[in-house]
C-alpha cells in the first residue's frame, strides 16, 4: 500500500509540475515574450483570426484555463454573425481538444515508462484515456445538435424560457424518472420525426458517436477482467461500473434511461480508491431538458490530504438551527431528515483532475458533489471532489487584469493578493469553508422530487448555486469556533466572487453562477458593505457592516430554505432579486442594476487587458 501511495504521489506531483509549465504561457503574456507563444499564434491561425493583444489573452485563457467567455466577447467585437461565432467557438474546442489529448497522452507515458501504480491501475488510466478520446469527438456533435440546434430553435419559436418549459411539459417531452415521474434531467435529446419532436436516447440520436464509446468501454471491460487489483481489491467494483456504463449508453427506451444511469451511479459509489473515474453527471449546459453533459475523467486524490473533514458536521449543525427557526410544527421533518442522512454518507476526495475529456475541455469544476440522483444518494450518499491545489495554482498563475484595478479599491486588491501568494494554509482553510462548504450546501433542504417540482419554469439551478454557497457561509457565520480568525478573508472572497461572476452574464451554461452573483450583490449593497460611485466600488468591511451582512445572509438563507422545503417554484424566489430582461437576468434593484450594466460594459471593453502597473513579486513576502 505504501509503495502504491508513493506512486500516486509521484503521478500527482508530475501533473502539478506539468500544469506549472503550461501556466508559463501567462508569464510570457505578462512579460511580452510573444516569441514564446508560438502555440497561441498557431491557435489564432487555426481560427483564421488576426492576432492582436485582446485575442492573445483570450486564447491563452481558452487553452490554459479552458474557459471561452473572454474569447466569445473578443470575437463578438469583430462584427460576426451568430453562426460564424458558433463555428469559431467549435474550431477553438477542436484545437483545445487536440492539445489536451496529447497533453494527457504524456501523463500516460510517464506512468508507463516509470512503471508506476500497478498493472491494474495502469489499465484504468489507459482505458479512461481511450474512452475519453471518443467522448471528446462526440462532444462536438452534442453541442451542435442540442445547445446550438434544438434549444435555439425552441427559444426562437416560443420566445421565453417559461413558454418552452410549458410546451415540453404539455407534450410529454421530458424523460421519465423513478416511479414514472418526470425526471429532473435527461440522457436523451429531442429529434424531429415526421414534423414532430420526440425524445431519443443518446444511442439513437448519436448512433455513430455512442457506438464508438461503447466499443471502447467493452475493450476496457475485457482488459480489467484479466488483471487483479492487488492494492484495494476493487477489481469487480470497477468491472461492474464499466458494465453499468455499457448498459446505460446502449439503452434506447427513454423511460428507462434514468433507471439505468442510476445503476451506473450505484456501481460508482462502491468504488472508494484514490483513482476515481468521473462519468456524465452534471447538466448545466442544457437549460431546458437538462441533458447530461459528456464529462469523462480521472480524479486523483492527493494521499497527503485524505484526513477527516469537519465541514459536514458544521453544515449539519447549522441546518438543525435553521430548521428549528422555520419549522415549528415539524411539517417538513421528512425533507430535513432526508438531506441530513445524505450529508452523513458523503465520501470526500481532495485532489486534482488527472485526465479529463469531452465537456471538460469547456471548463473544469473547482469542486463537485455528485450523484444528482437523489434516490441513489438516499441509499449511498454522495461523493464530493475538491480540487484546491488546482485552484490555488491557477489563481497564482493568472495575470492581474486592468478591470479589477479599475473597479476594486487598491487596498482591497493588495490584501487579496498578499493573502493569495503568502498564506497557503489559511487559503486552503478559506477554500474549505467557501468551496467545500458550497458542495455540502447543495445537499441541504432537498429530497428526490425537489428539482423536478421546483423547476417548472426552468430556474431551479439559478437559485441552487446561491443556496449551496450560502449554506457554507451561514454555517461559518453561525459557528463560534477558532475559524473566525478567517472572517475577513471569507467575506472578501465572497465580495470578489459576486462581482467577478457578472462577467458570465452571456454564457448560458454558467447562468446559475451569474444569478448567484446577482443575489450576493443584493446583500452587499443592501448592507452598504459595497457602494458604487458610477466608476468604481467603495468597500467598507468594518465591524458594523460585517455584522449586518452576516444577519442578511442568515435571514435570506432561512427564507430560501423554507422556499425549498415547501417546494415552491424557483422563479418566485429568484425574482425578488433578479428578473430576465430580453435574454439575460438583471438585478431588480436599480442601483445594483446600474453597477452590473456598467461592469459588464467595461468587461466587454477591457476584460482581456492586463494591468502591468504591478507585478506578482510585489506581493510575495
Amino acid at each position: 500500500m505504501d509503495k502504491f501511495l508513493d506512486d500516486v504521489q509521484k503521478v500527482y506531483d508530475y501533473i502539478t509540475n506539468k500544469k506549472a509549465t503550461l501556466n508559463q504561457l501567462y508569464t510570457y503574456l505578462e512579460n511580452n515574450q510573444f516569441d514564446k507563444l508560438e502555440i497561441i499564434e498557431e491557435f489564432a491561425k487555426e481560427l483564421d483570426l488576426a492576432l492582436d493583444e485582446e485575442l492573445r489573452v483570450a486564447l491563452v485563457t481558452r487553452l490554459v484555463n479552458l474557459r471561452d467567455d473572454s474569447l466569445i466577447q473578443v470575437i463578438k467585437k469583430r462584427d460576426l454573425k451568430e453562426k460564424e461565432i458558433e463555428k469559431i467557438i467549435e474550431k477553438a474546442y477542436v484545437f483545445v481538444r487536440k492539445y489536451w489529448t496529447i497533453y494527457h497522452q504524456d501523463t500516460l507515458e510517464y506512468i508507463e515508462n516509470n512503471n508506476l501504480l500497478t498493472p491494474f491501475y495502469r489499465t484504468i488510466f489507459e482505458g479512461v484515456y481511450k474512452v475519453g478520446e471518443k467522448m471528446s469527438l462526440w462532444q462536438s456533435e452534442w453541442t451542435a445538435k442540442i445547445i446550438n440546434g434544438v434549444n435555439k430553435d425552441l427559444l426562437k419559436r416560443y420566445k421565453t424560457d417559461e413558454a418552452v418549459m410549458e410546451y415540453l411539459s404539455k407534450n410529454n417531452l421530458f424523460d421519465k424518472g423513478h416511479d414514472g415521474l418526470e425526471a429532473d434531467r435527461s440522457y436523451s435529446m429531442l429529434v424531429k420525426v415526421d414534423g414532430k419532436l420526440e425524445s431519443q436516447s443518446y444511442i439513437k440520436a448519436f448512433k455513430k458517436e455512442v457506438t464508438a464509446v461503447i466499443d471502447v468501454l467493452e475493450e476496457f471491460s475485457d482488459k480489467i477482467i484479466e488483471i487483479e487489483d492487488e492494492v484495494y481489491n476493487q477489481k469487480w467494483e470497477y468491472y461492474k461500473y464499466i458494465q453499468a456504463l455499457i448498459k446505460a449508453f446502449g439503452e434506447t427506451r427513454t423511460d428507462k434511461l434514468v433507471h439505468y444511469w442510476a445503476e451506473v451511479d450505484r456501481a460508482w459509489m462502491e468504488i472508494k480508491t484514490p483513482i476515481q473515474i468521473g462519468h456524465p453527471l452534471e447538466y448545466y449546459e442544457d437549460h431546458f431538458r437538462k441533458a447530461v453533459a459528456l464529462e469523462w475523467d480521472i480524479r486523483l486524490a492527493n494521499p497527503k490530504y485524505q484526513v477527516a473533514n469537519i465541514r459536514d458536521a458544521k453544515l449539519e449543525s447549522m441546518s438543525d438551527k435553521i430548521f428549528d427557526l422555520i419549522d415549528t410544527n415539524k411539517s417538513f421533518e421528512e425533507i430535513h431528515s432526508f438531506a441530513k442522512k445524505s450529508l452523513q454518507k458523503v465520501q470526500l476526495y481532495l485532489g486534482r483532475p488527472a485526465l479529463f475529456f469531452g465537456a471538460e475541455f469547456n471548463g473544469l469544476f473547482s469542486a463537485q458533489v455528485v450523484p444528482n440522483d437523489e434516490k441513489v444518494s438516499s441509499e449511498f450518499g454522495k461523493k464530493i471532489f475538491a480540487f484546491s491545489d488546482e485552484i490555488l495554482q491557477s489563481s497564482r498563475a493568472k495575470p492581474f487584469y486592468a478591470l479589477a484595478s479599475e473597479i476594486f479599491p487598491k487596498e482591497f486588491l493588495d490584501n487579496e493578493r498578499k493573502f493569495l501568494f503568502n498564506e497557503d494554509k489559511a487559503w486552503h482553510q478559506v477554500y474549505d469553508i467557501t468551496t467545500i462548504g458550497h458542495e455540502f450546501g447543495h445537499i441541504l433542504w432537498c429530497d428526490e422530487q425537489s428539482e423536478s417540482v421546483m423547476n417548472k419554469t426552468g430556474n431551479f439551478k439559478n437559485i441552487e448555486e446561491f443556496k449551496a454557497t450560502t449554506g457554507g457561509l451561514v454555517s461559518f457565520f453561525m459557528d463560534e469556533s477558532d475559524e473566525q480568525s478567517l472572517e475577513y478573508h471569507v467575506i472578501s472572497d465572497t465580495v470578489k466572487r459576486a462581482v467577478g461572476l457578472i462577467a458570465w452574464m452571456e454564457v448560458d451554461e454558467v447562468q446559475p453562477y451569474y444569478c448567484e452573483g446577482l443575489i450576493h450583490l443584493n446583500g452587499l449593497f443592501e448592507t452598504k458593505m459595497i457602494s458604487f460611485n458610477g466608476k468604481s466600488l467603495h468597500i467598507d468591511m468594518g465591524e458594523e457592516k460585517i455584522k449586518a451582512l452576516k444577519q442578511w445572509y442568515i435571514q435570506t438563507y432561512t427564507s430560501l430554505a423554507h422556499h425549498y422545503m415547501s417546494k415552491q417554484d424557483a422563479t418566485l424566489w429568484l425574482n425578488q432579486f433578479a428578473k430576465k430582461e430580453n435574454k439575460y437576468f438583471m438585478p431588480v434593484d436599480e442601483t445594483i442594476k446600474e453597477f452590473v450594466a456598467y461592469y459588464f460594459e467595461r468587461y466587454k471593453a477591457i476584460g482581456t487587458k492586463l494591468d502591468t502597473s504591478v507585478k506578482k513579486e510585489d506581493y510575495i513576502l
